[in-house]
Formats: structure tokens, C-alpha cells, sequence
């Protein structure tokens, strides 16, 4: 079974006090009840609890208002806690020490010639403990304002993240004076790269690392100051430090408000710096004052950079818009609407219609690439640039297809592929010629009430090489409506998760099928917003319809 946890406990608002804890099951709250109660009223009467097993000690939090965090990440599961870990809940903090150590004597955490103690304590000593008069300590604290006030006024201009990185080096450089340097950020979960190191030993030098290191100082907030590396067990498979020449190095996590974002490290050869508890608190004000600016950077950086696409965005849609006719034909006896409303700023959803040949004859299409967004819209330019010259030049349906599909086959992946509708009409006689390349059934409502669906005449376009798209055909008499859509109508769900589907569609359209065409399109929308309680768009939505009066 584990030994007794033995726990440093700040509270929000009173004197810091340690608790040992041995019982199996310990609940942390404001409640009077709670097995270690704390005097926090940002804290749920039973906020967390910690549970003991012949693992270790484990903590978990228990549904708080106001959250649990280990070492700055908030606990969405149990965790196991061990020495040296901060806990964060509401405006307290917990650190937890080893068990051997003694109650109340306020010293730090010692092992062989190494210190490790949690930075946010070494940054509340700074800031509330008394400021000695005796003139070395006097000196060293005005050298500390110095260089605080060199590194806010160095970090107030405007400044770029590597900028930044390799002037938080210089500062530590010139007041630390070490041989190595390197400042590590995290770069996913549980991982930190390196984004900037130097070495007076000249260029070509390697950062040094160690994987424990990382875990006491970045992971869990601690600094860190070792006189003899070679003395602690911890860096004994350091390769890279100790290669380096490193024998004393000194540490301190880059924290903000919202946790670590890393770490800065320097190290020294022992015969030529040997870093000293003075020199680690130094090191966690540099750290201190810098990592807000990093934070700080790197959400200008980030806007800077959404606003860049969404511009790129607006641009790309505004290009594609273009691939849309700016009007659609006016074909005597007949009534012609069409819309596209993209998911994601640009659309995979492409629709036309062009008159050609004498007598004038209506070509008119409607295609859905697969996948959304960037991708998708590129692929559909590429589409609407292969079908423009055959549909232009009178190609039938069935020959434009096969053209189309054996090009897009050749220049795309297996992935990348087009669903399409293609119709030909005659005005006078009303007779549809159409290809349905793996497109949703085009929908038919008669003016005697009925209704039929035109299937698919092929395989999707780009799909297979060698693919053939024989044609169908259908007469529209008067009255008749012709519908065209992609799958954002159909697919489009419920809160309950239930499609669409092609028979609502029907349904809607049936029942203002005599209205103007624009009116009845957004008679459609209106429709759709209410079953999916206006939920955002989750795919492009591309509508066509015609009409004969």
C-alpha cells in the first residue's frame, strides 16, 4: 500500500498549513464535512477527492463549478499524483510533498545536491515575503528589478514569437551568464520541442535534454536547480546533458495564468558557472514575466493568421461565385431558379445552365464533389473548367460524361470524386434528355398530382476509368416541376439525428409547387431550418428548379 500523502495546502484567503493524509478516501471542499476542508468559497462543497490503492494515490474531480487542475491541465479523469505535483482548485493550490519530508519547516524539496520547488511558490515568496536590508541582499533584489524592468520594457514593443524566444535567451545570457540555453514549448500532448537554444561553445551544438527534466519543470510547474548532475540519479541517462559538458543547470517552467507553455533551461560546466538558489529565483521571474508575452504573442500571431484566411477565404468564394452564371437563361415558357449556399465559406456544390445551338436547347447541370471546404471547391473549378467546353460545344449528356469522368479519373485520387445531374431540354416539345452520374434521383412533380424520381444513369464521375453514362429521357408537360438538390437538403439532420430524407423533400415541395420559384426555394429553407432547429449548415446545399408554365 502507499505511504501517507503528506500535503502543503495555500488557501485562497489564510496561512498555508500541511495535512497528512492517511485514510484510503479524502474529500477536498468548503463544506466543514469534507474530510480536508478549505476555507475557498470558489470551491464545491465536495470539490475532489483523493483515493488511495496499492498503485499510489490518485485524485479525481468530483463535477466542480470551477474545475480541478494537476500541474495546470484540468483533470477530465483520475489522475495519479505524485511528489512534487501542484493542484489547482478554485483559488487554492495543493502541492504534494514527499512524505518523508518534515511539517512545517517551509524548506524546499531536496535530493543529493538538486532543488526542486514549485515556481508559483518561488513567485509568491517574490512578491509578499519581506525584502532584507543587508546590503548584498539589497543589491541582488535591485538587480532583480533591473533586469525585470530591461525584460517588460524589451517585451512592450512589438515583437514576433521567434523574436521573442531568442531575446528571453539574451536577458538569461547576460544576467546568468551560462554555456547552454534552450527553451522548450509544448507541442502537443504530453510532447515539447525546442524552438530556440545557443551555446558559447559555437555553432553547430545540440540542445541538451532530458525526458525527467521536462516532466518536473514543464509538466508539473516545478523549478529546478542542480549543482552536480552527475550526482542525481535523475539525469543519470541524460546522455545529451551530460555530453554537453553540463554539470549544473538551472530551470524554470514558462507559466501564465492558463498552466505551462514550456520551459527555459540553461546549463554550465561545473568548474566554470555553478548556478545558485539565487540565480533559479531569477531564472522563474525571467520565466514569469515572459511567458504572458508568449501567450500573448502567439494569440496576436493567431489572429493575425485567421484573419489572413478568412480574407483568403472571402477571396476564394468571390472567385468561385464567378463559376456560378451571373444569370440564369430566360427560356420562353419556362421558369428557372437555382441557389448554392457553401457549409464552410467556399462550396463543393456547383450548378449551370446555359442555352446553345440553333434552335436554342437549355443545358443545364448540377454537381456534388465529395468532401467540403478548400478541397472540395478546388476540385469543383477543376470540374466546372472540363464541362464547360463540351457542354458549350453541344455535346450530349452521355458524351460529356465519359470526357469528363476519364480526365478526372487520371488527375485525381481514388477519393476525389463527382456526383452530377445533366439535362438537355427542348423548350417546344419539353423532352428531357438527362445522364445522372451517381447524383441523388432528380424529382419529377407532375401537374396531375404525381411524381417520379430520375435515378442514376452511372457511376460517380472520376470513380472508375472507362465508365459509360447511358441517358434517360422524360417529358415535362405544362405545369410540370423539375427538381435538382444535393445531398445537404437530404442528409441535413434532426437534433434526434434523423435525416432529412428525400420524402420530406418531396413533401415541401409538393405543397407549394404552384408558388414563384424563389418563393418556394425558401419555403424549402424554412423548412429545413425548423427540422434541424436552425442548426449551422454541416454540408453544402445546392438547389435547381424549372418549371414549365
Amino acid at each position: 500500500m502507499a505511504s501517507p500523502l503528506l500535503l502543503t495546502v495555500h488557501p485562497a484567503g489564510g496561512e498555508p498549513f500541511e495535512r497528512r493524509v492517511e485514510d484510503e478516501l479524502v474529500i477536498v471542499g468548503r463544506s466543514s464535512r469534507a474530510g480536508l476542508p478549505i476555507a475557498d468559497l470558489m470551491l464545491s462543497r465536495e470539490h475532489a477527492r483523493f483515493a488511495r490503492d496499492p498503485d499510489g494515490w490518485w485524485v479525481e474531480d468530483l463535477g466542480s463549478h470551477n474545475g480541478t487542475f494537476l500541474n495546470g491541465e484540468r483533470l477530465e479523469a483520475r489522475a495519479q499524483v505524485r511528489e512534487g505535483d501542484v493542484l489547482t482548485l478554485g483559488g487554492s493550490r495543493i502541492t504534494v510533498k514527499p512524505a518523508h519530508a518534515a511539517s512545517g519547516d517551509g524548506r524546499p524539496l531536496e535530493s543529493g545536491h538538486s532543488i526542486f520547488r514549485p515556481a508559483a511558490e518561488l513567485l509568491d515568496d517574490r512578491r509578499t515575503g519581506p525584502v532584507a536590508v543587508d546590503g548584498e541582499e539589497l543589491r541582488r533584489h535591485v538587480e532583480r528589478l533591473r533586469l525585470l524592468n530591461e525584460v517588460h520594457q524589451a517585451l512592450g514593443r512589438p515583437i514576433t514569437q521567434s523574436e521573442l524566444f531568442e531575446l528571453i535567451l539574451d536577458r538569461a545570457f547576460a544576467h546568468l551568464r551560462p554555456q547552454e540555453g534552450a527553451i522548450y514549448m509544448r507541442a502537443g500532448a504530453g510532447s515539447f520541442a525546442c524552438v530556440t537554444s545557443r551555446s558559447t561553445q559555437g555553432p553547430g551544438h545540440a540542445p541538451f535534454y532530458s525526458t525527467n527534466l521536462v516532466r518536473e519543470v514543464a509538466e508539473k510547474g516545478m523549478a529546478a536547480l542542480v549543482l552536480d548532475v552527475e550526482a542525481d540519479e535523475r539525469f543519470a541517462c541524460a546522455a545529451s546533458i551530460l555530453g554537453a559538458g553540463v554539470r549544473s543547470l538551472v530551470a524554470a517552467p514558462l507559466l501564465d495564468p492558463e498552466g505551462s507553455l514550456g520551459m527555459i533551461v540553461l546549463g554550465s560546466a561545473a568548474r566554470t558557472r555553478c548556478f545558485s538558489p539565487d540565480d533559479m529565483e531569477l531564472l522563474v521571474s525571467l520565466a514569469s514575466a515572459a511567458a504572458l508575452r508568449i501567450r500573448n504573442v502567439a494569440l496576436a500571431e493567431e489572429a493575425a493568421e485567421r484573419r489572413r484566411l478568412a480574407s483568403e477565404m472571402a477571396l476564394a468564394r468571390h472567385i468561385q461565385e464567378a463559376l456560378f452564371p451571373d444569370a440564369l437563361p430566360e427560356v420562353a415558357g419556362w421558369e428557372l431558379y437555382a441557389l448554392n449556399r457553401p457549409s464552410r465559406v467556399v462550396s463543393g456544390d456547383l450548378y449551370t445552365a446555359v442555352l446553345r445551338g440553333e434552335p436554342p436547347e437549355l443545358a443545364f447541370m448540377v454537381t456534388d464533389v465529395a468532401g467540403k471546404g478548400v478541397a472540395a471547391s478546388l476540385l469543383t473549378a477543376s470540374l466546372e473548367a472540363l464541362c464547360a467546353g463540351p457542354i458549350e460545344a453541344g455535346f450530349t449528356p452521355h458524351d460529356t460524361f465519359v470526357r469528363v469522368s476519364a480526365r478526372l479519373y487520371r488527375r485525381t485520387p481514388p477519393e476525389k470524386y463527382a456526383t452530377a445531374f445533366l439535362g438537355t431540354l427542348d423548350p417546344v416539345e419539353g423532352r428531357l434528355q438527362f445522364a445522372n452520374a451517381g447524383h441523388l434521383p432528380a424529382l419529377v412533380l407532375a401537374s396531375d398530382g404525381s411524381c417520379r424520381w430520375l435515378e442514376r444513369t452511372g457511376l460517380p464521375l472520376g470513380l472508375l476509368p472507362g465508365a459509360t453514362y447511358p441517358e434517360a429521357e422524360v417529358v415535362l408537360g405544362r405545369g410540370d416541376l423539375l427538381v435538382l438538390y444535393t445531398d445537404g437538403y437530404t442528409e441535413a439532420e434532426s437534433p434526434a439525428g434523423e435525416e432529412f430524407g428525400q420524402q420530406r423533400l418531396l413533401a415541401a415541395c409538393a405543397e407549394l409547387r404552384d408558388h414563384p420559384l424563389p418563393e418556394l426555394a425558401a419555403a424549402l429553407d424554412g423548412t429545413l431550418e425548423r427540422f434541424t432547429a436552425a442548426a449551422p449548415l454541416s454540408d453544402d446545399r445546392t438547389l435547381l428548379l424549372l418549371r414549365r408554365r
